[in-house]
């Protein structure tokens, strides 16, 4: 177990997705602020986080592991706990996404997104919530999306397992609340990260407005979480006016403004040149 120089013991944080994006950020949020590190990714670039997190003096064990699958959950909670140190933080942050008209899109791929985003986040979130609330201490962040606050055409199961994942967080904080256990959800807004090329939106006017940083996003998103906040909707103030304008919106105005950013062929200006 490392030490830390003045107060013992480092406290251990988990991080899924970490291997790029708002999860590789978020890892090294927690690397900067005194936590070792467990990282989980299903890439082969996990090993190379892993490495430029160590530059930080943080210990790092990186797990390679394919969360959609519930064998492999289960392998990386045994490594979670083969570490024997109480995880004092978590990050579920993995997650992909699919764009796409639901009649055409291919249902194994849609319901691997619902297993990473949603089966694996509840997987984790009980055995991590369970050893916390044991203890009386622990902090969650689940991350979100400004997505869940509206139906999402052409991006019909992803917006769904987002608007889960927020009713799942927020549940959780009211039922944990005054336990010592803290449970955040992180609301960004489009970010530059890897997220529109794996989900094939890349040819979207939503892929285009892409442009917050995933450094401050997961900057802002740890401020939260250390402060015990329920919620932090994150990225540029443009993406955090986004989410406040949602939750005064009507879902039919929502769902014809993202059926226009979201459709195939929408970048640039629109599908064959319409707005």
């Amino acid at each position: 177990m490392s030490e830390h120089p003045t107060t013992g013991p480092r406290p251990l944080a988990l991080v899924t997705g970490a291997s790029s994006g708002i999860g590789l950020e978020l890892a090294r949020q927690f690397a900067e602020h005194g936590f070792d590190l467990l990282v989980n990714a299903e890439d082969d670039r996990l090993a190379d986080a892993a490495e430029r997190l160590r530059a930080a003096g943080t210990e790092v064990v990186p797990v390679r592991a394919d969360l959609r699958r519930h064998d492999e959950v289960e392998r990386l909670w045994s490594a979670v706990t083969a570490t024997g140190r109480p995880v004092d933080a978590a990050a579920l942050n993995a997650g992909i996404g699919r764009g796409g008209a639901f009649t055409d899109t291919d249902l194994a791929d849609e319901l691997d997104l619902i297993a990473l985003n949603v089966t694996s986040t509840v997987h984790l979130a009980k055995r991590l919530l369970r050893d916390m609330a044991a203890r009386g201490e622990g902090r969650l962040l689940i991350t979100s999306s400004v997505a869940s606050t509206m139906p999402g055409p052409y991006q019909a199961v992803y917006n769904a397992s987002k608007s889960f994942l927020q009713s799942f967080a927020e549940a959780l904080s009211d039922e944990l609340r005054d336990t010592g256990v803290t449970v955040t959800s992180l609301m960004p807004g489009p970010t530059d990260t890897d997220f529109f090329r794996r989900g094939g939106l890349e040819d979207t006017r939503l892929a285009e407005q892409a442009t917050d940083d995933p450094a401050l996003v997961a900057r802002q998103g740890f401020e939260a979480l250390m402060r015990g906040k329920e919620k932090k909707l994150a990225g540029s103030a443009k993406s955090r006016a986004m989410g406040r304008v949602n939750a005064v919106l009507p879902d039919r105005l929502k769902a014809a403004g993202h059926r226009k950013t979201a459709e195939p062929g929408s970048a640039g200006g629109g599908r064959d040149g319409e707005d």
